[in-house]
């Protein structure tokens, strides 16, 4: 019989979701701290006055069949999308090939991609056992019970909070984040090397809405697809978002700029990446009308390029662990699977 354990997991996106609630099924005590305000992570959502952005990740294929049952225990939460007729574009924006037919489904949340970590995490923040707005600065040794342990966090208007009294601490943070957390807190120095290993690029995300296209009453702008692959250097994907079900009719695009791209611009201002975002939008889809509402999102943990090669890290004996999809790959199943996995081994 498992003993129930007091864990603590940093990171309440896909990974550290599906890490706590596994957990919480097999009946241990979780608490988990999350530095934004929601939980998700790169399921993020930005709301505009013209509807909703899928800025961070654009949908998830399920291939895992745990992933699969555990979609289905949310049944409606997810339905398909027509992102499985995306088009491959040259650097001109003309179609060079299509991945019709369909080999797998596409999956978007609704309403939008953060529902699903959203509706998993409810019954934790009903419970209380999701600390928002709290970063966890270092991991220690618990002062009061050197076999236990405690995190330093700081949270809004920047106070500090000790939380004590943990068996376990497992990291659901993206690469960078994880590392140094590791290094600074002086836990597990074979972890870190591992996390070190990972290759994840950034990612500029540009949201453009254009109201004077109204889906269905009016036809769309530009192109008829609604997903495109492209080779032009400043942007790798484009989507058309008000062609996502049940999402608001506004004529709505979410564009994600090339990896090299976004590396060589990492540091310029919002300002110059928007406007030459939009430029190259312009080139690939023919559409030259003015948006009503454009913003920018820069991540800098967004597209793993080479995982770790394992779909999580545990020791037992010192107590930390470690999940996130740059363990396996960039997809939304990989986070799931890393975080199960890291569940399952502490729990055996």
């Amino acid at each position: 019989m498992t003993i129930a354990q007091n864990i603590a997991i940093v990171g309440a996106g896909m990974a550290g979701i599906a890490c706590a609630r596994t957990l919480v099924q097999a009946g241990h005590k979780v608490t988990v701290f999350e530095k934004s305000a929601s939980v998700g992570g790169r399921m993020a959502t930005r709301n505009s006055p013209f509807g909703n952005f899928d800025h961070g990740a654009q949908y998830f294929t399920a291939r895992d069949a745990r992933f699969i049952r555990a979609l289905q225990t949310s049944p409606g939460v997810c339905k398909p999308w027509s992102a499985n007729t995306v088009r491959v574009l040259d650097a001109q924006g003309r179609v060079t090939q299509s991945d019709l037919p369909p080999q797998e489904a596409h999956w978007v949340p609704v309403p939008d991609m953060n529902a699903l970590p959203r509706h998993w995490a409810t019954p934790l923040v009903a419970q209380g056992s999701v600390e928002f707005e709290t970063r966890v600065t270092r991991i220690e040794r618990d002062a009061l019970n050197r076999k236990k342990w405690q995190l330093q966090t700081h949270g809004a208007q920047d106070s500090a909070h000790v939380f004590s009294g943990f068996d376990a601490v497992l990291l659901a943070m993206p690469s960078g984040p994880c590392h140094d957390l590791l290094q600074q807190s002086e836990l597990v120095p074979k972890f870190a090397a591992a996390v070190s290993l990972a290759e994840v690029a950034p990612c500029w995300t540009l949201m453009l809405a254009f109201p004077q296209a109204m889906q269905p009453t009016m036809s769309s702008l530009g192109p008829q697809w609604n997903a495109a692959r492209s080779t032009h250097h400043r942007i790798a994907w484009l989507a058309r978002e008000s062609s996502k079900p049940q999402r608001a009719n506004v004529e709505r695009w979410t564009v994600q700029a090339s990896v090299a791209w976004s590396h060589e611009h990492f540091e310029d201002d919002e300002a110059r990446v928007q406007a030459k975002l939009l430029k190259a939008f312009a080139e690939v889809t023919g559409i030259r009308a003015e948006p009503s509402h454009v913003e920018v999102k820069r991540w800098r943990f967004a597209q793993t390029l080479k995982p770790v090669g394992k779909t999580h890290l545990w020791d037992a004996k010192a107590g930390i662990g470690v999940c996130g999809d740059y363990l396996l790959g960039c997809r939304v199943e990989d986070a799931f699977v890393s975080g199960l996995e890291l569940a399952l081994a502490v729990n055996s």
